[in-house]
């Protein structure tokens, strides 16, 4: 009886060294493909433009990840001939967001003289 508690305890143990080394391991892999991907974006960005994209990140998430799946793309494709300046960078960033709605305010009369 005590054997097959030691082995249950055994394999318990096992099994968790086991999933951490994969979330390590997931961990690193993480790391890799977003130092790959900075590497990417500085190769295909000016300077001002990668400084923008990454204030970009930290403001609006859902665009900066537009953005860079776009930008990626077009490098990967090979048709960035050269590096996207600040000002290209601002010109895609405002296409992808698409058109900012004004917000609609209503001032309501009241009826009489």
């Amino acid at each position: 009886m005590e054997m097959d508690a030691e082995l249950e305890e055994i394999r318990k143990r096992k099994l968790m060294e086991y999933q951490q080394r994969l979330q390590e391991e997931a961990a690193r892999q993480r790391i890799q493909a977003q130092l790959q991907l900075r590497a990417v974006l500085r190769r295909a960005l000016e300077p001002d433009a990668f400084e923008r994209l990454e204030r970009v990140k930290l403001a609006n998430p859902e665009l900066y990840a537009q953005a860079v799946r776009y930008i990626v793309a077009l490098y990967q494709a090979g048709r960035l001939p050269r590096k996207l300046k600040d000002e290209e960078l601002k010109a895609l960033l405002l296409r992808l967001r698409g058109p900012k709605r004004e917000p609609k305010i209503r001032i309501a009369h009241k009826g009489g003289s």
